[in-house]
Order: structure tokens, then sequence, then C-alpha cells
């Protein structure tokens, strides 16, 4: 994908009302110098989601959805990156940089949409003439409908039909057809159809383009029983799930996804009112998978067999999920009986007995310490132990929130770590001679400006270089100067942007909550503030060094030149 430069996606959120682009969607109502509605991620009575018109960015306190115009237009639209960046400079009459858009149309990329659009319809047209292909779906309780809203087609019985049928002897043509996955080649370099004798289910992206295929045979002795289009320029399996499209196409708004293991398992739940049904691509269940479940439903059901495989399949996706279970996020899992599959399950108990079954499938936080205490005996020390030791590591991966503190609860619960621990109290204050309480602690400088950064990265660039404040060692001094080189070098970037620099790090959620701060003053006097903070914390370098030194004194390690130079910091401290 091409990358848009950062200096016009500045230009283009500078140029856009937040505001404007969600109240159109969530009707938002004024509160002080912000707006709040009720979430559109996730359901609440309250209102917890607020907009910042001059940070420019978004954020709910209940599931922790936040970001820019461009991911609100991601999230809550369901657009892909450069479509949210689309509309927004339509709106904003801009125009993106015409490198970029012809970077992204590269040359290679339409012949190859082309051919497998140009696939598609052959394989359908092929569907039409064979009675035996037709038969089978038929079999299936496939009607023409559901055929026509998937695109179910045929690839003949032949070596060379698909070939013969869009190469017309054009080597150019025959080399685009390999290059997407239609034609594989012999040990002698000629190429042939790769899809022979099969039904044919077309793989679209998220915009509704065939990027791949899929064929199941039509004999039961035949293998394998699927076969797919290997990885190309335009397809990557671990990223893309089959049937999201349709599902887009058929529901305004998507409540849930159910995760199914093959392509007639989404078709049949379709047919029978079940629309929500995508299935992965002969692989596991991978992050990117998990990713754009939750981008675009809140509840995911994971629909797999109650064998072994099953099992361990659902185990994969679980540790997939669990990185993404923000609040508001829910996942579930359906093991199905022996020999049967949802394509089964839903043409003998219909879409009422296949709801009947999801609403009773298992939360992740059951299937998690489930699977976990498998072969552990809780009973005895070592046990509970045990279950900690491998429980530990995963909930770590969860985000902050109330789903993690729930699921650390649960796990103290089970073992007792933690559980006799009592909350930490605010210890007393420390009194001084004369009764009176000693002053609180000081605040952290450096916290204070990373927040003032937060209010207005643009404040950076009254920081001139050098900065000797880098060499003290403290927390946050690392997060510090990446904040000031991003604000010195854009200065005029928001703070919705700057925190979606930070969006997949653990600094995010600690940053947005500082942004969420409101700081007294204006923009004149945070920026004399961050001088002088960013003047004490050079000055403590100094002393830092100093005290180094006497270290080394202590230890007798100090040479002449250090001896000598000592003396100078003292002296300059001193001044």
């Amino acid at each position: 994908m091409a990358r848009i430069p950062d200096a016009f996606i500045d230009d283009l959120l500078a140029r856009t009302d937040i505001v404007e682009v969600i109240n159109a969607r969530v009707p938002l109502k004024r509160q002080g110098k912000e707006y709040a509605s009720r979430c559109p991620f996730h359901d609440e009575r309250s209102a917890s989601f607020t907009v910042s018109p001059t940070k420019q960015f978004y954020h709910c306190f209940g599931c922790g959805a936040h970001g820019t115009a461009i991911s609100f237009l991601m999230n809550y639209d369901r657009l892909e990156f450069l479509d949210a960046v689309d509309e927004l400079a339509k709106r904003a009459g801009m125009e993106i940089p015409r490198d970029t858009q012809q970077r992204e149309a590269r040359p290679d990329s339409a012949p190859m949409y082309d051919a497998l659009d140009a696939a598609s319809r052959f394989f359908v047209r092929a569907l039409a003439g064979n009675d035996g292909a037709r038969a089978y779906l038929d079999g299936r309780g496939l009607d023409g409908a559901i055929r026509d809203t998937f695109a179910i087609g045929y690839a003949p019985d032949g070596f060379s039909s698909l070939k013969d049928a869009l190469g017309k002897d054009d080597p150019r043509r025959i080399a685009v057809l390999e290059k997407v996955g239609l034609l594989s080649k012999n040990d002698r370099g000629h190429s042939y159809d790769k899809f022979r004798d099969r039904v044919i289910f077309p793989i679209h992206d998220r915009r509704g383009r065939v990027i791949a295929f899929g064929g199941r045979v039509l004999k039961p002795e035949d293998s394998p029983k699927y076969l797919n289009s290997p990885e190309t320029p335009l397809f990557h399996k671990g990223r893309e799930l089959y049937g999201l499209w349709q599902v887009r196409q058929a529901n305004q708004k998507i409540e849930r996804l159910v995760v199914v293991e093959g392509y007639m398992d989404v078709v049949s739940l379709f047919q029978f009112g079940v629309p929500q049904a995508v299935a992965t691509l002969g692989t596991a269940t991978t992050p990117d998978h998990a990713e754009l479940l939750f981008r675009n439903a809140p509840d995911v059901f994971f629909c797999f067999d109650g064998d072994a495989a099953g099992r361990r399949a659902a185990t994969r996706a679980m540790e997939s999920v669990l990185p993404r279970m923000r609040d508001g996020r829910q996942a579930f899992f359906l093991f199905l009986p022996d020999g049967e599959d949802p394509d089964t399950i839903v043409r003998t108990e219909g879409a009422a007995g296949f709801e009947a079954r999801l609403a009773q499938a298992t939360p992740l936080s059951t299937f998690f310490f489930d699977t976990l205490g498998e072969g552990i005996n809780l009973s005895t020390l070592d046990g509970k132990a045990r279950l900690a030791e491998r429980a530990k590591p995963m909930l770590g991966q969860i985000p902050d929130g109330a789903f993690a503190d729930l699921m650390r609860q649960r796990l103290s619960e089970l073992t007792g770590i933690g559980a006799a621990n009592p909350a930490a109290q605010p210890a007393a204050p420390r009194m001084q001679r004369g009764g009176r309480g000693a002053p609180p602690p000081k605040r952290s400088l450096v916290r204070h400006a990373i927040a003032l950064l937060l209010q207005k990265p643009g404040l950076a660039a009254g920081l001139p270089p050098p900065y000797p404040f880098v060499a003290l060692r403290q927390p946050g001094i690392e997060l510090l100067t990446e904040l000031i080189a991003i604000g010195s070098v854009r200065p005029d970037i928001t703070t919705g942007v700057l925190l979606s620099q930070f969006d997949e790090r653990e600094e995010a959620p600690a940053l947005r909550k500082l942004a969420m701060q409101a700081l007294a003053g204006d923009e004149v006097s945070w920026a004399q503030e961050l001088r002088d903070v960013i003047g004490q914390l050079d000055r403590q370098v100094l002393q830092q060094r100093i005290d180094d030194l006497l270290g080394q004194q202590r230890e007798g390690t100090l040479d002449a030149a250090g001896k000598q130079m000592l003396r100078d910091l003292l002296a300059q401290s001193a001044r």
C-alpha cells in the first residue's frame, strides 16, 4: 500500500472538523469545551464518549475507543484507511498527492484485478453450462439467489479451459494469470489451470474486489477437498476473511461475527438466516484476523469442531484475540458435536437452533481458565502456582481496562495469589517537628512535560537543541525525547494524530489519560511552563553527573581528570 505523506495527513486533519464528522453520525452534546455522547462502539447508558475540537480526537472512557477523524470513519463506517482519507479529502477540497495515487494504482495492480474479475465471470458462466456442478449445489440446498450473492462458479475439468479463455496465447496475459495464482507450472515450465473440476468460491477484499479463489471438489474421493489460491501480491490468507464483504452488504450494523471453518458453512448460514458468518482461509486465526474481526463487530463467536483439532484451533484463536480485548469487546467459543459442522446444524435445526447454540457458547474468560487449568489440580498449592505461572504472561497481553482487571481478579480467586494482599492504602503523611505534615511528594517533571506536549505538540518547536536532559536516568525520558522530536519536525500535528503514533505501544493508555486532562492556562503559559520544566531537567543532569563522580571518589576509582571535573561541576552548581 502506498504511504501517504505525514504532512498531507496533518494538513487534512487540521482542515477537518472532527466534531462535524462525528456529529453527522452520532448526535453530540456540548459539555464545556468538549462534546459528549453515548459511545457508538459499545452499549452504555451514560455518555462516556467525548470529542475534543481543540485536540482533534475522540475518546471513550468506557471501552477505550479513541482516535482521529480518520480512525472514526474506519471504525464507524468500516472504511479502509485510504477510503477514509479520500472521503475527508473530498470534504476538505484537497487532492491526495498525485504520486501517492499513482503508487497506489501500481501499473501491475489493475491488470491483476481485471484478470481475477474476468476469471470469476468465466467460472460463473461455466457453472451455468455444467449439469453436474449445478446438481451438486442443488444437492447442498444452495438456491440461485445465494449463488449470485457469493458469485459461486465452476472450474471446468480441463488443463487449459481458463488459460485458453483468458490467455489467448498472449504471453503477457498468461503472465498475469500466473501472478494471481490462476495458473500453475509443471516441471517442463508449461502452465496449466490451477482449478479444475471444482466448485469455485471467489474471495473478495474489503472493497468488494475479487482477490483470490477457493475450490471444492465435487466427488468425495477426490483430494484435496479444498484448494485455495496461493499467496499473491493481492492476497494474503492470514489477513483476509471469506464472506466479510457479503456480511457488510447484508447488515447495516454488524453486531456480531461468527467465525467458521469452511466456505459452505458461510454460504449455508447466510441462506438459512444467519448473515454474519465469515471463514478463515485454511489457516489458524491470526492476529490480523482478530483485529479485522473486532474492527467490524464488538462480539465475535468462534465456531469449531469439538475434537482435539478444534480445541487446538480455538486455543490459537484465543491467543490472537487476548491482546485485542479492549473493554466493550466480547469473544465466545462454540464447539459442535462430533460429525457436525455449521452447514449440517443450520440445515437440521434451522437458524433458531443455531442461534440457541450460540446463546450457550463459552465466554472467552471461561474458556481461558478451563484451557490453562486442564490437567492441573487446583486443590494443591503446586497446582495453583502452575496455573498462575501459565496465566500471568497471557493476562499481561490484555489492554488495561475492566476486562483485564476482572480476569486478574478471577486468577486470584482460583489461586489465592494476590487475594490476601489488601489494596495499597495511601500512606499517612509523615509528621515533621511541630506536628505539621510533611509536604506532598513533588510531581514528576517528566510527566508534566509530557502532559504539556500532549496539550499542544507544537510547543516542542520552542525548545531548540541541544537537550542535556536526555542523559537523565529517569522513567519517561526516552518518551519525552520522542515527543519533542515529533513536535519539532511536525509543529502542526494535533493531539489526536500524535496519539495515533503510539496506538500499538505500551505507553498508549497512559498517554491517552494524560491527553484527556484539562490543564490550566493557555498556549502562552504552557510554553513558558515547558521551558521551565526542561530547564529544571537540564539542571538535574549536572547533579546526576556530580553524584556519579562522588560515587567513584568514595570507591577510590576517581582519577585526576575526574577529580578536576568534579571540582568544576561543583563550582558550576554553586553559581
